[in-house]
């Protein structure tokens, strides 16, 4: 008689979870979460007093498997070590030289002394905005505070793809808010003020193809004489200049900083291709820059002879008395004492690049075009223009009189066609051939009128606003003034221009904060026409401060609403008197 088959156990199938209870009198669990680096299973062990707890975090534990993945067995990461192994192991490897002296300075000086302590898998969004809240409480801009936020973003994502992280909680924080402030590129008064006093200085070259062609800094320090080619009037951009980098040669025994050591390593190289391809690019070079070129290059032998064997050829279009290549923080401090020796307001050295492309945006020159000479990527050219082309005065009112002149020019009776010819469409410039233009001469400034009497206005209004500068009319026919007049027949117009009021504030404070009473009324204003606004502003409101050379910091506030104007007027002097306590706050003090 066949003996009954004892039942089997019942067993779970590989890389199943199970649960049972321990001899210990604990429930515990194990989960299969992948495969370990030499192959075996990955299973997590949990424990529990109860059944109910232990499968509830075993559910858990395989949600986050199917979902997001869990973190990788292995080391316990803190936001330090792990900040420090991805700067110096992993994006030092992958990034350009300016982008890891960016990410090193985010991370040692900024993220590590603030978030360093935590452990990486409890990082969570509100550590870190409350991180940014405080940098920005203790004098940091809300520009460092982003890019403290970018560089931990960066860092986490590789965490995240690295699985010791299942998610990054830098994507959850919110941003600190950047509030990008439009540039006032420089007026062609200014520009023209600033090459004059370019001519009394070393390098003079170096500000014009800043100013006339716009190239980025180290594209311009990093121009070598054969990518000049004089006969066909071009320059070829193909590289830029890096920031040095040195260490010391004397054994750190010298006390200073490695820059300053006298027997200083340059540890990095002087320059580096363009990252883009559009960066490389041929740019068309005026005659006039032409010839300042080769006068440049005519100084520069005279400085090789005299300097003997001191002179270190390199190639360099601007270099050091010696032949070596310009320092980028040279070179800004240069432009710093350029504009105070011009006496234009000051600005970034960057602003001149916004400068040449709003000339671009005021010729007409078409978008392609503007494109290859900037270097802008085809697919971030729109974005890029529209940051860096500004709608000055000039360009809003040659806009207005084209359409004004399409949509209220006289009224014409199409003439026939002629054989083979077409109509003259609504392009063409109605204004008669023997029309007569009246120019009100206005100081050096020829404003263009279609009657007289508007002409006339204008002289006498603006004579009596600006005594001790010449005003008054020329009649010019059309053809003079389509050679000589600039703006053409679209810029003649045909009505009163407006005039208002610009309402001004004004205050100064010495180095410790307190104001200093230089005998002018606070506030004051003067009459602008519209064809003036570019000197003054057509905003209701506008402010800054800046440091005089002197170090008194010095508050300004403009604008066409007076009682903006005055509110205004607070929030400048309490930056003012913060600036003028906090130098380095500002970048007005800089170290190498």
């Amino acid at each position: 008689m066949a003996q009954p088959r004892k039942p089997q156990k019942s067993r779970q199938p590989n890389g199943a979870s199970s649960i049972f209870l321990g001899k210990d009198g604990r429930w515990h669990g194990y989960v299969t979460v992948g495969v370990k680096d030499d192959g075996t299973p990955d299973r997590r062990h949990v424990s529990r007093k109860t059944r109910a707890e232990v499968t509830k975090v075993v559910r858990d534990l395989e949600k986050q498997r199917d979902s997001t993945g869990v973190r990788k067995a292995g080391q316990t990461w803190t936001v330090k070590t792990w900040l420090t192994h991805w700067v110096e192991n992993i994006a030092a490897l992958s990034v350009g030289e300016n982008t890891i002296d960016g990410y090193r300075v985010a991370v040692y000086h900024h993220l590590i002394p603030g978030l360093g302590a935590h452990r990486l898998e409890k990082l969570e969004p509100e550590h870190l905005e409350r991180f940014y809240r405080k940098m920005q409480a203790n004098g940091s801009a809300a520009g460092t505070a982003h890019q403290a936020h970018r560089t931990v973003r960066t860092a986490l994502n590789e965490a995240v793809r690295r699985r010791h992280l299942t998610t990054n909680p830098a994507s959850i924080a919110k941003a600190p808010k950047i509030e990008e402030e439009e540039v006032e590129p420089y007026t062609l008064e200014e520009v023209q003020r600033l090459l004059l006093e370019a001519g009394k200085h070393r390098n003079t070259a170096r500000w014009v193809i800043a100013l006339a062609l716009g190239l980025r800094q180290g594209e311009a320090l990093g121009l070598k004489w054969e990518d000049v080619d004089f006969e066909n009037g071009v320059i070829l951009v193909r590289r830029g200049r890096l920031r040095p980098r040195y260490k010391h040669g004397c054994g750190d025994k010298c006390g200073r900083k490695p820059g300053y050591c006298p027997q200083k390593i340059s540890v990095r190289r002087e320059t580096k291709d363009t990252k883009t391809r559009a960066g490389k690019r041929p740019i068309g070079v005026p005659e006039e820059l032409l010839k300042l070129l080769r006068r440049h290059k005519e100084k520069q032998d005279r400085e090789r002879a005299l300097a003997r064997d001191l002179w270190v050829e390199k190639g360099y279009v601007f270099t050091s008395p010696t032949g070596e290549p310009l320092n980028p923080n040279t070179d800004y401090h240069r432009w710093k004492d350029l504009l105070k020796a011009a006496n234009v307001r000051d600005g970034r050295l960057h602003d001149a690049r916004h400068t040449a492309a709003t000339v671009l945006l005021i010729l007409g020159v078409p978008d392609a075009i503007v494109d290859r000479i900037m270097g802008w990527e085809p697919g971030k050219s729109a974005r890029m223009r529209s940051r860096y082309q500004h709608l000055t005065g000039q360009v809003l009112q040659q806009t207005a009189a084209k359409v004004g002149g399409l949509l209220w020019g006289p009224t014409l009776h199409p003439p026939e066609p002629t054989p083979g010819g077409a109509a003259p469409g609504p392009s063409q410039n109605p204004a008669p051939a023997e029309m007569t233009v009246y120019v009100a001469r206005l100081g050096d400034r020829p404003v263009p009128f279609a009657h007289r009497e508007h002409a006339e206005t204008v002289v006498s209004q603006w004579g009596s606003d600006h005594p001790g500068h010449a005003a008054e009319i020329e009649a010019w026919d059309r053809s003079k003034w389509e050679q000589e007049g600039p703006g053409g027949m679209r810029g003649i117009r045909d009505r009163m221009p407006d005039r208002r009021l610009v309402h001004h504030a004004h205050a100064v404070f010495l180095p410790g904060g307190e104001r200093l009473n230089i005998g002018r009324d606070e506030q004051w204003s003067v009459s602008a026409w519209e064809f003036e606004t570019d000197l003054y502003t057509d905003l209701p409101v506008r402010w800054h401060t800046t440091r005089r050379p002197g170090q008194e910091v010095e508050a300004q506030v403009r604008g066409t609403d007076k009682d903006a104007v005055t509110a205004a007027l607070a929030d400048a002097c309490a930056q003012a008197v913060d600036r003028a306590r906090n130098p380095g706050r500002y970048g007005d003090v800089h170290s190498s």
